[in-house]
């Protein structure tokens, strides 16, 4: 959610990241958590994204599909 991150990319990958306003207008598949442990957090206030069948991916300690 921090605007000084959002524009940019995920050190040493071309993984973009992107602000919660986007996220709404493209309507992404998954959504990629790498702050395991905030995960809950941000679940709730990206819930928004199950009305259109989308899933949270969290990588860390292990991959799962929210």
């Amino acid at each position: 959610r921090s605007p000084h991150k959002q524009g940019l990319f995920l050190p040493g990958t071309q993984i973009p990241i992107f602000g919660p306003d986007h996220v709404a207008q493209t309507k992404p598949d998954y959504l990629l958590i790498l702050p395991w442990n905030i995960k809950d957090e941000v679940m709730e206030q990206m819930a928004h994204i199950r009305d259109w069948g989308g899933k949270f991916l969290v990588a860390v300690p292990e991959m799962q599909v929210l």
